[in-house]
């Protein structure tokens, strides 16, 4: 499914819609640009989640948690690692194991250990406007805005 928005609200706006009705156990593979909005799209999917925290972009630490929510979420930024084998040595096992929601910024630099992943491509149309793609998961017949 495609979506069209012409701002970053209305980008959270479908992270929310698709984080209310995400399953445990999830993994999401982001694609896009630099700036194309792939923290506003996790910004509101955490709000889909229940979060009312700040969400941030994990460039500098790789990861970064948000716990207390209807699951746990898991957003990773594998813009520095070199390979899988990276992914593997920071505990991705562990975060799997932990049935929450994992959002990958990056994945196409681990894209081999994301078996199963819903993707998600954000792409830059204009100065604010995204046209959003979500593919996979049999949960996405369910994804009302």
């Amino acid at each position: 499914m495609t979506f069209t928005t012409t701002s970053p609200a209305e980008t959270e706006h479908i992270g929310a819609a698709l984080g209310a009705i995400i399953p445990a156990g999830t993994i999401l593979a982001y694609r896009g640009d630099l700036g194309a909005g792939k923290t506003a799209f996790t910004r509101g999917l955490a709000l889909g989640l229940g979060y009312a925290e700040p969400v941030t972009s994990p460039t500098y630490t790789i990861v970064n948690e948000y716990l207390g929510g209807r699951l746990p979420l898991f957003h990773f930024d594998m813009y520095r690692l070199r390979s899988s084998d990276d992914l593997w040595d920071i505990g991705w096992e562990d975060y799997l194991d932990r049935n929450g929601v994992c959002a990958v910024e990056w994945s196409e630099n681990v894209e081999d250990a994301l078996e199963g992943a819903v993707s998600v491509t954000i792409e830059k149309t204009g100065e604010e406007s995204r046209r959003i793609t979500i593919e996979g998961g049999d949960f996405l017949a369910d994804l009302s805005l």
